[in-house]
């Protein structure tokens, strides 16, 4: 059986610590209120632009909530 290798969360932390200084200005442009909201936008996503999605994504969300 293959060994399962567990992540630190100090390995993690590092991990962010190194993206943020790498990247210090990064956003997502997908508009979200919560996690939910930024995974369903996400799928969207691969469909079209982020544009259409931040256009459609407020209607979707009102009509059939999260």
């Amino acid at each position: 059986m293959a060994k399962k290798k567990f992540v630190k969360a100090l390995d993690f932390q590092d991990t962010l610590k190194r993206l943020h200084k790498k990247y210090p200005d990064a956003y997502c442009e997908l508009t979200h209120k919560n996690p939910y909201e930024l995974l369903i936008a996400t799928i969207l996503s691969a469909q079209c632009t982020d544009e259409r999605v931040n256009k459609v994504t407020p209607d979707l969300f009102k009509n059939y909530g999260t």
